[in-house]
């Protein structure tokens, strides 16, 4: 017996939305719940797998179980495809098991050609619309079956419709839409080369390719990757008879949800056309009606659409987002299925459900997207002038949120202007440490290279800023001070633009945006999530500003403060040049004394921000050279205020220059060349935690994380200066104090010998941004460079440097786990790389035994719920 690939609506039902897609799936629960469903058939996912296995062909097996479906639905409907005394006709549609938005468009009245559009005249005893039918078939199907574009057929439309003076396509007779039929068809032929497909078996087969083809077209790629979809998966056809709502003012189409999709709000929403089918309620060339409308022109309907959207709403226990269509004053149901909503309103209709009793509160947390939360946290455009405005070019969605400002193109620049009051938007090539206060400063970052993990990305998460990265749709010419679009426009130093964060979209206009606004539901889900979660979330912060943010979100402590980002402040920089460009260890130790306080103060502001809670303070990371200037004008500059020639700082600036320099002189090799750095950094964490314990009673245990080990040996060397600096601290200041020292695992090397490291390591904390670089033997900044490719060629599926690689890093870091637990039963383990704020991340964290995740400020309420809902799947 041949496998089955194509199921009646009758043998289906909700469950089977792995095999069915979600629409095929809800449209057979509909028929079972006795509901007005228009009668067919789905053509499931693995029919769509089998067609790409076959290399673009579907198999004969296939055609045929296609035909016996069609055989059935045509005897119980009492209709024959093809037939010129009772034509049947079907709409088309794609369905993957997760709704994705550009997948194939829908083809209605598929069946139409030459001879069955008389028939349908004459069994409607109605021409126009059944001439009206075969024109939007003959550019439906061009348009989304054989690539001939839309734009051709507008073109012609609109020509007609103003030869015969008419401002609406309603106007339009029989005649005027027979004359529009041929022109179609004229214009098809010239751009394809034959005629227009007649034969309705040859129609419908092309629409089911084409619906195939459609789940790997680019912006289908595009959406599976964002929202963690795998191409495995597929998509279904829904093949359902035509329900017509173009047949004259008793007849429409309309699309309506249980609950306002923006607010939440308890009431139908939604709007309707009459004598009109599908697309035209959403294409402008009317207005629509809004569904309250409906009671007042045929109550009769208006009353069975309401008790259908409620049962529909009690079935599925969650806000239902509803297609329909009335034919000659009989309401047909196309499709429900759980409708999109916005990040509020999905908050809110959570809530509800639980107050109304419908759902528990492990549901309402489980049905919660946990990226959508970004929209709460941060700027949005106002609705109205968004949708006015044009974007010219899109990078990487790198940090969300909305931005608009006054273009500046370097750090001190976009500081001063915003030191004088204006908004400022921070274009570069590419972002450095030493841009930092700039970055402060501004309300959105645009930079042409780098990737999802770049310095601008990090950073700007970190900030809560908006941020487009790696944007190669522009040329931004620092010297110049210009951004060129690829149209040839231009703007200069101090023009206005906006970003889009989410999108990745630029706008070379101002767009007036929107503050972020967290209302009581927020506050509740959160309280739902914490009590489920056993993921500790912790935070990446390296100021008390930021800790404070993180605190307000939910943060249970610091699982990563860099150190490094301290010392580019004005104030503190020419002591750090200092320090590098000692000639031994008691000039280097002389310029550390002055960087001494200032780094004391900035932990005991963090340690009172945290309020008791754990602080992960990582010891020195980055290459030296990052410190100095490269341009020689700036050596120069740098040379005289240091007092020194500019051949000395230009020897020190050569002999620091590195090949490789993310695997060159930094971490803990630092430390080991210099061991006065960790002297110093020891120093300045215990006194300021001494003395936090002696003005506040607050309960300070620091822990301190040595960087890039990979032999464990490296990290007792290291640990022996630290302990023997606390040690000396400690009897100094009369008070002893708890403290624990650990590693960031982030070389392959430190995962596989785990066992070695945690002889000597309190705690682990996964580096995933550099564990995956080096496992990968990607550039994180380069890497945005030919991902891409990788992407269509479909030898990635997501982003390694957004989402953590579970088959190769992800196993680096369970041999780490299943190590260090061998050696050190209780050690602590954590992630502080940007994959603690990516929900299957978080979910991979949780299943492999980590006891927090650590992610930016703005990205701690998702990692919560993401943990949460790990938990509920996890720990039944």
């Amino acid at each position: 017996m041949s496998h089955k690939y194509v199921y009646l609506f009758n043998e289906g039902n909700a469950n089977m939305r792995e095999l069915l897609g979600g629409k095929g799936a809800n449209l057979a629960e509909m028929t079972g719940l006795g509901l007005p469903v228009p009668y067919g058939f789905t053509v499931s996912t693995e029919a769509c797998t089998r067609y790409y296995e076959d290399g673009g062909m579907i198999a004969d097996e296939i055609v045929e179980q296609i035909k016996s479906a069609l055989a059935i639905v045509e005897e119980k409907v009492g209709k024959k495809f093809g037939s010129i005394e009772n034509p049947y006709l079907v709409s088309v549609r794609s369905g993957a098991r997760a709704s994705m938005p550009g997948m194939m468009d829908t083809v209605l009245n598929l069946g139409l050609n030459d001879e069955t559009v008389v028939a349908l005249a004459r069994l409607t005893n109605n021409e126009r619309f059944a001439y009206d039918s075969y024109r939007r078939f003959i550019q439906m199907f061009s348009d989304v079956v054989m690539e001939v574009e839309k734009s051709n057929f507008d073109e012609i439309f609109d020509g007609i419709k103003k030869k015969y003076n008419c401002t609406f396509d309603t106007e339009l007779t029989a005649e005027n839409l027979k004359e529009v039929v041929e022109a179609y068809k004229v214009m098809f032929k010239e751009k394809k080369g034959f005629d227009f497909p007649q034969e309705p078996m040859a129609q419908l087969l092309e629409a089911v390719k084409a619906v195939f083809r459609s789940w790997d077209n680019p912006r289908a790629i595009v959406y599976r990757r964002m929202n963690d979809i795998p191409a495995s998966w597929g998509t279904a056809v829904n093949v359902q008879s035509m329900v017509f709502g173009n047949m004259g003012e008793d007849s429409g189409t309309g699309v309506a949800f249980t609950r306002n999709p923006s607010t939440g709000e308890k009431k139908l929403y939604g709007e309707y056309l009459m004598n009109a089918q599908g697309e035209d309620v959403v294409a402008g060339i009317r207005t629509p009606e809004t569904i309250d409308h409906l009671r007042e022109t045929n109550e009769a309907v208006y009353n069975e659409f309401v008790r259908i959207a409620d049962i529909l709403e009690k079935h599925y226990r969650d806000m239902q987002d509803m297609e329909f269509t009335i034919e000659r004053g009989h309401l047909y149901m196309l499709q429900t299925r759980n409708g999109k909503r916005t990040a509020a309103a999905a908050l809110q209709i959570a809530v509800d459900l639980v107050a109304e009793g419908a759902r528990t509160k492990e549901e309402a947390v489980a049905m919660i997207e946990p990226k959508t939360l970004d929209a709460l946290l941060h700027p949005t455009f106002e609705a109205t002038a968004l949708k006015a405005a044009k974007a010219k070019a899109t990078g990487l969605a790198a940090s969300p949120g909305a931005a608009c400002g006054m273009v500046y193109f370097s750090a001190d620049e976009a500081k001063a202007a915003h030191e004088a009051g204006a908004k400022v938007i921070l274009a570069r090539k590419e972002t450095s440490p030493e841009d930092i206060e700039g970055m402060t400063a501004s309300e959105g970052i645009l930079t042409a290279f780098g990737g999802m993990t770049s310095h601008a990305a990090v950073v700007a998460r970190q900030l809560g800023t908006c941020c487009v990265s790696g944007c190669k749709e522009v040329v931004i010419d620092e010297k110049s001070k210009t951004i060129t679009f690829t149209d040839g426009s231009i703007l200069r130093e101090g023009d206005w633009m906006s970003l889009d964060g989410s999108t990745g979209k630029v706008y070379p206009e101002a767009i007036k945006t929107a503050p972020a606004e967290l209302s009581g539901n927020f506050a509740t889900i959160m309280e739902w999530a914490d009590s489920f979660r056993t993921l500790k979330v912790r935070t990446n912060a390296d100021s008390p500003v930021q800790a404070e943010t993180a605190v307000r979100f939910g943060a249970e402590g610091i699982g990563l403060c860099r150190t490094e980002h301290m010392f580019f402040d004005e104030a503190r920089i020419p002591a750090m040049r200092e320090m590098i460009v000692s000639k031994n260890a008691d000039e280097r130790k002389a310029a550390l004394a002055k960087l001494l306080p200032m780094q004391r103060d900035d932990f005991k502001g963090i340690y009172k921000a945290m309020a008791g809670r754990p602080v992960t303070i990582r010891f020195l990371d980055p290459p030296l050279h990052e410190f100095l200037p490269t341009r020689d004008e700036e050596i120069k500059e740098l040379a005289d205020n240091m007092g020194i020639t500019f051949d000395e700082l230009k020897k020190t600036v050569v002999s620091l220059h590195e090949s490789n320099p993310m695997m060159g002189h930094r971490g803990c090799r630092l430390s080991i060349t210099y061991p006065e750095i960790a002297e110093m950094q020891t120093r300045a964490v215990i006194e300021a935690a001494i003395e936090v314990r002696q003005e506040t009673d607050l309960e300070i245990i620091p822990e301190i994380m040595i960087p890039l080990v990979g032999e464990a040996k490296e990290l007792a060397y290291v640990k022996a200066v630290v302990d023997e600096t606390a040690k000396l601290v400690m009897t100094e200041k009369g008070m002893k104090i708890p403290y624990m020292v650990g590693t960031m695992i982030e070389i392959p090397r430190a995962a596989l010998t785990a066992d070695e490291v945690a002889e000597q390591a309190e705690f682990f904390s996964f580096g995933t941004n550099d564990l995956t670089q080096m496992t990968f033997g990607f550039s994180r900044d380069d890497a945005g460079k030919f991902l891409n490719d990788y992407y269509e060629k479909k030898i990635f599926e997501s982003d390694p440097f957004a989402r953590v690689d579970q088959t190769g890093v992800g196993k680096l870091m369970q041999i780490a786990v299943d190590l260090g637990k061998k050696t050190r039963p209780n050690i602590k383990l954590g992630i502080c790389g940007e994959h603690g704020g990516d929900p299957s991340s978080v979910e991979f964290c949780h299943r492999i035994g980590l006891n927090y995740v650590s992610c930016s400020p703005f990205r701690v309420p998702i990692a919560r719920l993401a943990a949460a809902q790990a938990a509920l799947k996890y720990n039944k």
